[in-house]
């Protein structure tokens, strides 16, 4: 058997389809449809590929003709929450503050798996457009409490209808706040807490991030 052979058999085995494989893999489809006719012994993407398919690089190799995976190769965290219908979601510490963090500052990213059906009851982007934030300071009180994590679609990034909660970068900083379309054809930035006065945004000076679809807080 070739390696195309061995690659098919296993797909074949595993109920996948080939662009199955290249999603799990990060590759296109038509290069698992290459690799599947024509072979390649020296494809840099051997590794993922045996992960993917729950197998050794020595079986897709022809060094063996047991497919098993003999514990060198673990299955993949992707495989995993793959089959466990899990996916990840970047948490961004910092880049977003409730009242004023500087969108430039240093950004750790952090993944995080989530149910894709929890996180279909806010929205149905995708989740590499979705960001988990802990929020910080206390100008959306009481919506939402210093130390809240938002679930935030970048996807939307027009506000359509008044008074939601966006996510925006104003002259450099980074808040959350309510956006409302003045009569001077800037945009009210809008706190919950009432101790804070709105601000004014015009051309230039407002970048939305995304909308705040859900905050979540620990009892």
């Amino acid at each position: 058997m070739t390696l195309g052979d061995r690659i098919a058999a296993r797909i074949s085995a595993l109920g996948l389809s080939q662009a199955e494989l290249a999603r799990r893999v990060g590759i296109s489809q038509p290069s698992v449809n290459h690799l599947i006719r024509k072979g390649a012994q020296g494809s840099r993407h051997i590794h993922a590929i045996a992960r993917a398919l729950e197998t050794s690089v020595e079986y897709l190799t022809g060094e063996t003709d047991d497919p098993a995976n003999d514990g060198r190769l673990a299955p993949s965290v992707s495989v995993v929450a793959g089959a466990m219908g899990l996916v990840a979601v970047r948490e961004v510490d910092l880049a977003i503050g409730l009242g004023a963090a500087y969108i430039d500052q240093p950004i750790a990213d952090v993944q995080r798996m989530f149910p894709r059906e929890w996180l279909d009851l806010y929205t149905r982007a995708p989740a590499e457009s979705l960001i988990i934030a802990r929020g910080s300071g206390d100008s959306m009180i009481p919506t939402i409490l210093d130390n809240d994590l938002l679930l935030i679609d970048t996807s939307q990034a027009v506000p359509r209808l008044a008074d939601q909660v966006w996510a925006v970068s104003y002259c450099g900083l980074g808040c959350v706040k309510r956006l409302r379309p003045s009569k001077d054809g800037g945009w009210l930035l809008m706190a919950d807490n009432p101790a804070i006065s709105p601000i004014t945004a015009y051309d230039g000076e407002l970048h939305v991030l995304g909308r705040v679809v859900a905050y979540f807080r620990k009892m």
